[in-house]
């Protein structure tokens, strides 16, 4: 990416953006690329983490096609770039959400001709504001699945679980909650991660299995309940690297 939009500081590292980074795409700045760099020094697998979190992102959202949801709202969603919902759910209503003003020019640029996609420009933590927002492109009397992927570890305790709760009271009977968190697996190096996102757009806020578990109260989690991105349901059981954790997901029904 050659230029930044009016109002976007490019030297300032833009989590979304280095997200698009670790999964080798081009829609980031010099200063995103290099605090990306950082974290692959202490944390080298960091782009291997990225994929396996899109990977689970694909077939979560295949499970939720399969149990007939039909509107999904993809929170914290970054750059719509290719493999992402509303390819692998063309039947169902899709809205990304970012507040990244970069990633919701570019994220319209790529949508510009699909149909039955919103990308909404909207801060998550807002929620009360977002769920306004949210009314005139999602039939909240209908199941909705609200997508929290590698998001929820960028937003601290006191805005967190109340927002995820809130989510919650507005959606109907049978809609989803999709979420993958990054832990702590590496105490020693961690806060130098820490020290990286801090001074870019976003800190991390780390949680425990049990801390993340938090997020689905009122739900019901669905098998095999909250694992690493790899085991969840995956494609080929047998498949090397299943049993390597760079985080917890989890997908769980409303009753």
């Amino acid at each position: 990416m050659d230029s930044a939009p009016e109002g976007v500081d490019p030297n300032v590292p833009n989590v979304a953006r280095m997200y698009d980074y670790f999964l080798d795409g081009k829609d980031n700045f010099a200063a995103d690329r290099a605090a990306a760099e950082q974290i692959l020094q202490t944390f080298p697998n960091t782009k291997e983490g990225a994929r396996a979190n899109r990977a689970f992102l694909r077939r979560a959202v295949r499970h939720l096609v399969d149990s007939g949801v039909r509107q999904i709202i993809d929170l914290g969603a970054g750059l719509p770039t290719q493999g992402n919902t509303h390819e692998i759910a063309p039947e169902a209503r899709v809205v990304y959400v970012d507040n990244d003003p970069v990633v919701c020019v570019h994220g319209r640029a790529l949508l510009a001709r699909t149909g039955n996609v919103d990308f909404l420009q909207a801060d998550v933590r807002e929620t009360d504001a977002l769920l306004d927002k949210l009314g005139d492109l999602i039939d909240f009397d209908r199941p909705v699945a609200f997508l929290m992927l590698a998001i929820l570890h960028f937003i601290p305790d006191y805005v967190a679980y109340d927002m995820v709760s809130k989510l919650r009271a507005a959606s109907a009977p049978g809609s989803r909650l999709v979420i993958s968190h990054a832990i702590d697996t590496t105490p020693d190096t961690t806060p130098q991660a820490v020290e990286i996102y801090r001074r870019a757009t976003a800190a991390l806020s780390l949680r425990t299995d049990k801390e993340i578990l938090r997020f689905f109260e009122g739900y019901e989690l669905e098998e095999p309940g909250l694992t690493y991105p790899n085991g969840w349901r995956p494609d080929d059981p047998d498949a090397p690297g299943n049993g390597i954790t760079f985080g917890y997901v989890g997908v769980a029904r409303k009753p």
